[in-house]
């Protein structure tokens, strides 16, 4: 009877997502504009939640509850720099993306990056730009996919290839009939149940432990360090520490599922009203995953026992769930795996969507006015994300910052030069682009890993790079290079 009460709650949100997905395709009209950007005319409010949503994906409810665990207090830092990070973007970037977007007709973030001030299209770097988007957002995708399929796993012991299937089944079916409008819409509605939902497991667990005081003296007597709020051996210290989480909240700006939103809002004045929105459930709902996490540490002390940092790390990925089952009644787990998956949906489908785009509108742009290509290329995409999600053996904290920290090293830079309207050769780009990932993998692969986050080193070094050509001046391009004709991309 229990499981029955979970399923039933957890459907009957699935079965609304997928209802307000399709009501969207009641508004959409048949164009490939419509169907990458909802034709520019999405209010602030929807793109506020339906970007935060995107942003706030699996990684919170799965990855940073588990960090948080792991680490203690300490976690605290990802997240204030992250969040910073993320909103000195805000103060810059994102009315010149709105505004520049429609200046050259670009409906996918490669094709801004490719497209120069008078509307020349450098053809290498959309294309280079299109399949980065397309490798790293499949990669991240899928760990969405993954985290639906843990949780699932976690509470019904079903395969883990069942939470995936089903995740990409209905994202699917809502993107294919709505675009990126039904994308939107259902973002908005899964970001108040995914902030319900931690709302209630976070009252659950404080009437179970106690307020703050009783939960840092139980988590002192568990371990001293999980109250440490300054991490030990840090090799260049707290400052850069916590700068390279800021860069982290920075790396907003390389990732195209979440610009796109803003390429979307229906004008550049409506970005002031979003950031209010956006910032105000941001930091409530990190507050209270960082606190869940460290609940879980005091309820759940023995989830990771015995296991070495590698299974630690998955294995602490099921806090949420296992805490769901152990604080909440059955009808209120299965509201509880709703604010799950929606976090995983919220976010899959918006890479899904901007996978297709990448395709479509850079990487095949003789499809690009096609709206049938469009979905062919969403259905195909959301294949290769279940695929990668059944194979793939890393955690979902480590898939999503290797993907996260890739896109913003790689097409940050570009896109921060593009909307300062500085020169900008195919040559110079595709250096910054290949520096970037490279300076990713290299300081992942180095032992300073965990001293800086490597968003930090991955964005400075392409910019640095760009700083140094243009100091020698060597690389200012002609007129033209790379360029097709001034014509608009939609």
């Amino acid at each position: 009877m229990s499981q029955l009460l979970i399923i039933s709650s957890f459907l009957f949100f699935l079965i609304v997502f997928t209802a307000i997905g399709a009501l969207a395709s009641r508004v959409k009209t048949t164009s490939s504009e419509d169907y990458l950007v909802a034709s520019r005319d999405v209010s602030p409010w929807l793109i506020a939640l339906s970007a935060v949503s995107t942003n706030n994906s699996g990684y919170m409810f799965i990855g940073l509850i588990g960090f948080t665990w792991r680490q203690g207090i300490e976690a605290v830092w990802i997240t204030f720099g992250w969040i910073l990070g993320d909103l000195l973007t805000w103060f810059w970037v994102h009315r010149r993306v709105r505004a520049q977007s429609e200046d050259v007709g670009a409906a996918s973030v490669p094709a801004l990056l490719a497209t120069d001030r008078n509307g020349r299209i450098s053809r290498p770097i959309a294309v280079v730009a299109g399949l980065l988007t397309f490798f790293f957002l499949g990669g991240y995708a899928a760990a969405q996919l993954k985290a639906g399929s843990t949780t699932l796993h976690a509470l019904f012991d079903w395969p883990l290839w069942a939470g995936s299937t089903l995740g990409v089944v209905i994202v699917s079916v809502y993107c294919m009939s709505g675009g990126i409008r039904a994308s939107i819409w259902t973002d908005a509605a899964q970001s108040i149940v995914m902030i319900g939902a931690m709302a209630l497991l976070l009252g659950a667990c404080v009437m179970e432990v106690g307020g703050p005081g009783a939960l840092f003296d139980a988590l002192r007597a568990l371990d001293p360090a999980l109250v440490d709020v300054i991490p030990n051996g840090l090799a260049f210290g707290l400052g850069l520490y916590i700068l390279g989480f800021v860069f982290g909240g920075v790396a907003t700006i390389g990732q195209p599922h979440i610009l796109v939103r803003f390429m979307a809002i229906d004008a550049t004045d409506s970005i002031k009203r979003a950031r209010l929105i956006y910032f105000t459930w941001y930091t409530f709902f990190s507050i209270g995953a960082l606190a869940v996490g460290l609940y879980a540490r005091v309820l759940l002390p023995d989830l990771g026992a015995g296991l070495d940092d590698t299974a630690l790390a998955v294995a602490t990925e099921g806090a949420l769930p296992a805490l769901s089952v152990k604080m909440l009644p059955p009808l209120l787990i299965g509201v509880m795996l709703a604010g799950l998956f929606s976090a995983t949906m919220s976010t899959a489908d918006s890479q899904i969507l901007s996978c297709s785009a990448a395709v479509t509108q850079d990487v095949a742009p003789r499809f690009s006015q096609s709206y049938n290509a469009s979905k062919i290329a969403t259905l195909s995409v959301a294949g290769l994300a279940l695929l990668i999600a059944l194979t793939a053996t890393s955690g979902v904290f480590s898939l999503v910052l290797i993907a996260w920290s890739a896109l913003g090293a790689s097409l940050g830079p570009i896109l921060l030069i593009r909307l300062a309207h500085r020169p900008l050769s195919a040559r110079l780009a595709l250096v910054m682009m290949t520096s970037g990932i490279a300076t990713v993998i290299a300081w992942g692969a180095s032992p300073w890993a965990d001293d800086v986050f490597k968003a930090l080193p991955g964005i400075a070094v392409p910019l640095i790079i760009y700083a140094l050509a243009m100091f020698v001046g060597r690389d200012r391009p002609p007129v033209g290079e790379g360029a097709g004709p001034p014509a608009r991309r939609t």
